[in-house]
C-alpha cells in the first residue's frame, strides 16, 4: 500500500504538537518535508524516522 501525504495540521496531530511547531522544525531541525507548490507536505514514516534519530530533541544551550 502507497503511504499517502500528510499536511502540517495531520503531522501536528500525528506528532501532538502545534503547527507553528512543524513549521520550525522545518526551517531550524531540518524535518523531512516536501514542499508541493506553496504546501509542505510530509511522510509519516519519513518523520517518525526523523524523531527516533533525535532531530526533535530539545536543545539545550549552554550556559557561560
Amino acid at each position: 500500500m502507497i503511504e499517502p501525504w500528510m499536511s502540517a495540521d495531520d503531522m501536528a496531530e500525528h506528532l501532538g504538537v502545534t503547527k507553528h511547531t512543524i513549521y520550525g522544525w522545518i526551517s531550524d531541525r531540518a524535518m523531512p518535508a516536501h514542499k508541493i507548490g506553496r504546501l509542505w507536505k510530509f511522510k509519516a514514516s519519513e518523520v517518525d524516522d526523523w524523531v527516533r534519530s533525535g532531530g526533535a530533541a530539545v536543545v539545550e544551550e549552554e550556559k557561560d
